[in-house]
């Protein structure tokens, strides 16, 4: 069958873009354009090999072999499928299992039913060696493509460039058109998205903790003995416990407001603080009722929810910025109440219990707020939020919406 055929070890396409642009293997560090990646891997293999393409099998590890975001966005994609093995972690690094074999399988079953002419395989992996001898047995040609290695050496095995019937190297110029480093200096967006925000993640996270939580490190100051209270009131409240962190935990904030020696019963006048952008802002007890408030789920009929699944895995990248901006996008524009639009902003920098409980069960759905080297990424939740309020920044409380 005069076609051709492309096999993609995603763990070394990426892996070793990564080491070239950023100087680490880890995928972490790049930001990818999967559409551009898979537009120019149809593009170079049907000229390389003069065959129109078959098909494009993208091979990765997924914890529990469960789909990230990126590879539900890479299976609905036109010739492409998506082959998951198994992602684990051993002594405190990821592997991939069951990779390879897949790889091997298909190479082996494409060539043996004469499925295609070409096979073109993006990897480094010597394990394939078999699979590739098994094929060019069949009469396949086999194209073996590189990435262009960071130090200028081989990134691939040996046996595996020697068996190979031809060989072409992915270079720097045709990583960059898709794929390009992280920021170091914050989250950044998918290529050719949302403008940079480092700078106001940066003052969340750099906001100083509130005046009556204690600080530590060598910076803090010596404890000072309890007085009483000017007038013959009570002593004020001790602090919360100290917490080994900069920016104090939910619980942290909460003990704020409550008594130590009656844990169950809020201090008389104690102000809960919030952080943001702006540094602590207090929300006291008079903080308006946000009960009524509705939440997207209620403001979205049966068809929108087909549309809104449908626009998250072929739109939406994952970028927990991204998804904050629209969560707000979609409550902004079902909202059919004016004042409602209005009342939500009021609360900045704190979203409503509610709506922020479902801001981030859905933000669950793209792979955020999991377990990232055995610790929850607060960043991501920082990140959120601040698109969900930049959103709100964008349209203003008032502006008319498209659903109006």
């Amino acid at each position: 069958m005069d076609r051709c055929v492309v096999l993609v070890d995603a763990g070394y396409l990426l892996g070793a873009a990564a080491s070239l642009l950023a100087g680490e293997p880890s995928r972490s560090s790049i930001l990818v354009d999967h559409a551009a990646v898979v537009a120019g891997l149809r593009e170079r293999a049907e000229k390389e090999t003069g065959q129109p393409l078959l098909r494009i099998y993208w091979f990765d590890g997924a914890p529990d072999r469960v789909p990230q975001p990126e590879h539900r966005r890479l299976r609905v994609m036109p010739r492409v499928t998506v082959r998951l093995g198994a992602l684990t972690r051993t002594d405190g690094r990821w592997a991939q299992k069951g990779v390879d074999a897949a790889m091997h399988a298909e190479l082996s079953e494409l060539a043996r039913n004469r499925a295609c002419s070409d096979i073109v395989l993006v990897t480094g992996d010597g394990d394939l060696l078999p699979g590739m001898m098994s094929a060019k047995e069949h009469g396949v040609a086999v194209h073996l493509w590189a990435v262009q290695a960071a130090d200028g050496d081989y990134n691939q095995s040996e046996d595996l460039v020697a068996e190979a019937d031809e060989r072409r190297v992915l270079d720097r110029e045709w990583i960059t058109a898709a794929i390009r480093a992280r920021d170091a200096a914050g989250v950044c967006a998918p290529v050719g998205t949302r403008p940079e925000f480092g700078p106001e993640i940066a003052a969340i996270l750099a906001a100083p903790l509130p005046e009556s939580a204690p600080r530590t490190g060598p910076e803090a100051a010596p404890a000072e003995p309890a007085h009483p209270a000017k007038n013959g009131s009570a002593p004020a409240p001790a602090g919360p416990p100290p917490h080994h962190k900069g920016v104090p935990t939910p619980k942290d904030v909460a003990d704020l407001g409550r008594s130590h020696t009656a844990p169950q019963q809020p201090v008389a006048g104690a102000t809960l603080r919030w952080s943001s952008d702006k540094g602590w802002t207090d929300r006291g007890s008079d903080q308006a009722d946000t009960s009524g408030l509705p939440t997207l789920a209620q403001l979205t009929t049966a068809e929108q929810r087909w549309a809104d699944r449908e626009a998250d895995i072929t739109a939406v990248s994952g970028d927990p910025y991204e998804v904050g901006q629209v969560f707000a996008r979609r409550w902004i524009a079902r909202v059919a109440d004016p004042a409602q639009r209005q009342q939500l902003p009021a609360h900045y920098p704190r979203v409503p219990h509610r709506i922020d409980g479902e801001l981030l069960r859905y933000a669950a759905r793209f792979g955020l707020l999991a377990h990232k080297d055995d610790q929850i990424d607060e960043h991501d939740r920082y990140a959120i939020r601040a698109g969900f309020w930049r959103e709100f920044g964008i349209r203003g409380p008032g502006a008319p919406t498209p659903e109006d």
